[in-house]
């Protein structure tokens, strides 16, 4: 897997220097998608093994395209077994020809066979072009094609309706500090930033969790690239338990067990690391569980205010 170039930085509440204006790679967009290629992929079978959920993942031009595709296809598969059961039996010669029953009345050419096929699939029944008795292998195909179509509608309204009902769009509500904050709370050293929600449908049982994206050396000599370490930001108290009806600050205590323990301020400003922030909760007003992926990258440049540190890195999130 190799990381993909990143996107242009957008402006901060400081002047960064000019090695932290350097386009650098992300784990994680700004937009919350994970910035990783899959390369020399052999068994690409498997995305078909779970073809739902493939065509519910496309985007939506690709997913329009699908929708129309499987309908024109299917219609005008039909509309030309239509045409040959008309064209094998001879209806086409006995055009007008009063002591002749067809298997499909007024079928006189492709256009009209196909016009059948989409009101037979469709269930409209216009009245106009009508299957006869005399056609045994047409009442088979007409039981065929409300089967096939069934099925069709049935796979390809679920695939629309599960795409259309999934709130992507929640975290535009969802409203983050721009920047973390290392400073002093009762005490003890704390890294923390604040989220709020602005809908009147909250986020129903919200939980948080983070995780560090850093690679590491391990005493034996093994390189892991991008490990991922859990960052605490309440799970013994129950504070990453959130109820977001109002701005909520969330906070790691720094302490022996932190992945931050040994790190000084120098080395915060050098490291190459980011922290992924996951907000899981279901949506109030949908029914639907959604996560929500925040990356905060370090772009380490530093202001001072009072007391406190202010460590300078971009928070977006993505729902």
């Amino acid at each position: 897997m190799k990381l993909k170039d990143e996107l242009p930085c957008l402006c901060f509440l400081f002047l960064p220097s000019a090695r932290t204006r350097r386009k650098r790679q992300r784990y994680v967009e700004k937009n919350g998608r994970c910035n990783v290629q899959h390369g020399n992929m052999r068994e690409t079978y498997r995305y078909l093994t779970d073809i739902f959920t493939t065509l519910v993942d496309l985007n939506w031009r690709c997913s329009l395209f699908v929708f129309v595709m499987a309908y024109a296809v299917t219609w005008l598969f039909f509309g030309a077994i239509w045409y040959l059961i008309a064209y094998i039996r001879g209806d086409l010669d006995h055009l007008g020809d009063e002591n002749w029953t067809p298997c499909v009345n007024n079928v006189n050419g492709f256009i009209s066979a196909f016009l059948f096929s989409i009101e037979t699939e469709t269930t409209i029944g216009y009245g106009h072009r009508v299957i006869t008795d005399q056609c045994p292998v047409g009442t088979m195909l007409l039981l065929l094609q409300a089967i096939l179509g069934s099925m069709v509608n049935a796979f390809m309204v679920g695939c629309m309706f599960v795409k259309i009902s999934q709130p992507n769009k929640r975290a535009e509500t969802l409203v983050f500090s721009k920047h973390a904050v290392i400073s002093l709370r009762d005490d003890k050293l704390c890294l923390m930033f604040r989220v709020g929600d602005l809908r009147s449908s909250h986020i129903v049982g919200a939980n948080m969790r983070a995780k560090l994206i850093k690679s590491k050396q391990t005493q034996e000599g093994e390189f892991i690239p991008l490990d991922q370490t859990d960052i605490s930001v309440g799970f013994e108290t129950g504070d990453d338990r959130l109820f977001l009806v109002s701005p909520l600050v969330i906070s790691h205590e720094i302490d022996t067990r932190s992945a931050f323990w040994d790190m000084s301020q120098a080395q915060l400003e050098k490291e190459d690391f980011e922290i992924v922030v996951i907000l899981e909760g279901m949506v109030e007003a949908t029914g639907e569980m959604k996560d929500e992926k925040e990356d905060i990258k370090n772009r380490m440049s530093k202001i001072r205010k009072g007391k406190q540190k202010i460590v300078g890195k971009d928070i977006f999130f993505y729902i």
